[in-house]
């Protein structure tokens, strides 16, 4: 079997690296320097989807009766082989993504305890016996999986996503069609590479390269039993509609306009911390990221005199570049958005403190200055919409009400974060944030692997991620009575 080279990059149908049917390629960039051709890649059609389908429907009937036991021992496989590539994968995502090295070392990381922790869990996929209203009765419940599911995943995280995803598929009894970005194909296909090292059969997991048009072909194909999609609340709104029809499962991870609470009482050296890591980690470039400070009045020159200058002084550079603080964005359209938004906001009365602007460094790249906004309206548009880049908005508030009404005002609840020395508060917080992940007195991002990764109103529909409650979307209830 071919193996993938990421200077030429194919899909992965039933066991075999193939061309797309279009015979189209397109360019993966280094966004970093885009004089940097890492390579092409296969652009693909509507019928290599249906042809990733159909060998995924094949092969499910004798992926299921292995039992949930047998497969993990695929993804114990599969981890050997990943630990024993994390350097390959880091320098992977860092040349393709964007992000530093540390981070995309992280990463890979994450992504081994995503799947470490996944495989034990197939001991524990779990019903219930419960008594039964008759005699000698049994009343249980099991799980069955629930089928052929697609799984769509975004760049910003390029392994950890897609592993969160075909992970539990895999134990769960699925079989599945991964569908990247088309921003981030090489480091998807060592994924599926390593899972096929491992021995996974083939059919159970294959790979469609390209973009919009295999998409909406997975969608569409009635076969597929349900979508799990990462990335931003339009294209997961058509995909919930385009599917709803006949009632396909969705599990939508979508956008977030997450709040940092910073109160009176705060340790505000704590709290710079946590900001500069959750608004400028990976440039911004997350679902999780903190987009807003909400900064009691009174603090405030407290809290800007401390961050201004920590944000002033980051040091823009390459992601191989180990003095680097801050790496580029995605892409042109990303880094253009972000510019926009800054112009926008200023427009409306807002302040920059520091950055703003595009970075010009050695090598041709998409680099935006780390930004703080300050003198932002809580209602503007900055304020209420995801940026995703590295662009901090500070807006003022009086007090924990004041607060709180301002980060629960958006239609996004991805992450909530406060910094308080008051127990009382920390804990009503908890009542009162209107988001999935909640974080007091640490950085607002990310979670463990085996917590849910989920948000709330626009940002999530479906079962988390990433804990025993992703078996509510790979797999099927079933209740049974038993007389004897």
């Amino acid at each position: 079997m071919a193996e993938p080279r990421p200077d030429h990059l194919l899909n992965y149908i039933d066991g075999h690296w193939v061309p797309s049917s279009t015979g189209a390629v397109r360019a993966n960039l280094n966004p970093a320097n885009t004089g940097d051709v890492i390579g092409e890649f296969a652009e693909s059609g509507g019928k290599d989807a249906t042809a990733a389908v159909d060998a995924a429907a094949a092969a499910h009937g004798a992926w299921d009766a292995l039992g949930p036991i047998e497969r993990a021992k695929v993804l114990t496989a599969a981890a050997r082989l990943i630990e024993q590539r994390h350097d390959q994968f880091a320098e992977a995502i860092t040349r393709e993504q964007g992000k530093r090295l540390s981070e995309g070392q992280g990463e890979v990381s994450r992504s081994l305890a995503i799947l470490h922790f996944t495989a034990g869990e197939a001991r524990r996929i779990n019903g219930i016996t419960t008594p039964a209203e008759e005699p000698r009765t049994i009343a249980m419940t099991f799980r069955r999986p629930l089928g052929v599911v697609g799984l769509i995943t975004p760049w910003n995280f390029p392994v950890a996503i897609p592993m969160w995803k075909v992970a539990p598929a895999l134990v769960a009894g699925c079989t599945a069609v991964l569908k990247p970005s088309p921003l981030t194909p090489w480091t998807s296909a060592l994924l599926v590479e390593a899972f096929a090292d491992a021995g996974l059969p083939p059919g159970v997991l294959n790979l469609v390269q390209g973009d919009r048009e295999p998409g909406e072909a997975l969608v569409g194909d009635a076969r597929v039993a349900g979508i799990s999609f990462t990335g931003s609340l339009p294209v997961g709104q058509a995909i919930n509609k385009a599917g709803a029809g006949r009632l396909m499962r969705t599990q939508l991870e979508l956008g977030g306009k997450n709040a940092l609470i910073v109160l009176a009482d705060a340790d505000l050296d704590a709290a710079v911390d946590a900001i500069v890591h959750g608004a400028f980690g990976q440039s911004g470039q997350r679902c999780s990221a903190t987009s807003r400070v909400i900064v009691d009045r009174a603090i405030r020159e407290s809290l800007l005199e401390r961050l201004v200058p920590r944000v002033r002084a980051m040091r823009i550079g390459r992601g191989d570049q180990d003095w680097a603080d801050i790496g580029p964005v995605v892409n042109a359209e990303r880094m253009q958005a972000c510019l926009d938004a800054v112009e926008t906001a200023v427009a409306a009365g807002a302040t920059v403190a520091c950055g703003g602007r595009a970075a010009v460094l050695d090598t041709p790249g998409h680099f935006v200055e780390p930004t703080v906004l300050t003198d932002v309206a809580w209602d503007s548009e900055i304020a209420q919409e995801e940026v995703f880049g590295p662009v901090l908005s500070v807006i003022d508030c009086d007090g924990y009400d004041d607060a709180m009404r301002i980060s629960n005002s958006v239609k996004y609840g991805m992450s909530g974060t406060i910094f308080t020395q008051n127990p009382s508060l920390m804990f009503q917080a908890l009542q009162d944030f209107q988001a999935g992940m909640l974080h007091v007195n640490r950085p607002g991002v990310g979670a463990y692997s085996h917590l849910p990764h989920m948000g709330a109103k626009a940002s999530q529909l479906g079962a988390p991620e990433c804990s025993p409650d992703v078996w509510d979307f790979y797999t099927d209830l079933r209740s049974a009575c038993i007389r004897y």
